[in-house]
């Protein structure tokens, strides 16, 4: 996968609203307003989709940020779960959606079924690790949803966690930018079908995706407030590394 600006300045992006949810965590000591759900989600696909990172060799960013993300997102997962005293603020009563029945296990199905479309086997250890590849994909594509449930709930949120969903949204535009610029300036670049599929039912779409009035409160500098437009938001699958 070649580098560009845009794809630089998306993953860039990624680290940094990785970076400000870490941040949110050890400064304010408190998961409220942050969603478990969503960051089990991300954990899943990065495990599922790096399955070759201890098999093939791509380049040193790319074995870099595939590590960065699976460290990091465990992190987050842990200190929601088990650590004192953030563990204990985290409000289960907000953050209620099914993702294993409503996520998981759909994405599940439809990769099972988008790899015997397009002719793949069920044994072989590669056959394996396209399945969960287009798993990954699939589930990429919501796994953000349980986060923007539980900000609808609580309305009023930190700068912090307001700053770790526009940075989420920011590598997504980019990362459209990068795959456009990708297919007019890279000789013989194609995306994978089902990034072709997802997009161009939902590219028209995704312009309305991540539409937040976001108002930092000027009184006091601690709480923004984020009215998500849940009904028009729509979810693209990103290609962050091979």
């Amino acid at each position: 996968m070649s580098m560009n600006i845009f794809r630089l300045c998306g993953d860039m992006s990624h680290v940094f609203s990785i970076i400000v949810l870490l941040l949110r965590l050890r400064v304010a000591r408190n998961a409220q307003g942050i969603s478990l759900r969503t960051h089990e989600l991300f954990l899943l696909v990065f495990l599922t989709r790096y399955t070759d990172l201890f098999t093939t060799y791509y380049s040193l960013y790319n074995s870099v940020m595939k590590v960065l993300y699976i460290a990091s997102t465990s992190s987050i997962v842990y200190a929601i779960r088990l650590q004192e005293p953030i563990c204990s603020t985290y409000d289960k009563a907000q953050d209620t959606f099914r993702h294993w029945e409503f996520a998981v296990a759909p994405c599940a199905v439809l990769a099972f079924i988008t790899h015997l479309i397009s002719g793949g086997g069920l044994f072989s250890f590669v056959d394996i690790q396209e399945m969960l590849w287009t798993f990954s994909i699939y589930l990429e594509s919501i796994a953000i949803l349980p986060q923007l449930i539980v900000l609808q709930r609580f309305r009023e949120v930190e700068n912090l966690t307001g700053n770790y969903i526009f940075f989420m949204g920011a590598y997504r535009a980019l990362y459209i930018v990068n795959w456009i610029f990708r297919a007019y300036y890279e000789k013989g670049y194609r995306h994978h079908y089902v990034f072709a599929n997802c997009c161009s039912a939902k590219v028209e779409k995704e312009k309305k995706g991540f539409n937040f009035n976001y108002h930092l409160s000027e009184a006091n500098g601690m709480v923004g407030r984020i009215d998500v437009i849940a009904q028009s938001i729509v979810f693209i699958p990103l290609e962050v590394v091979a």
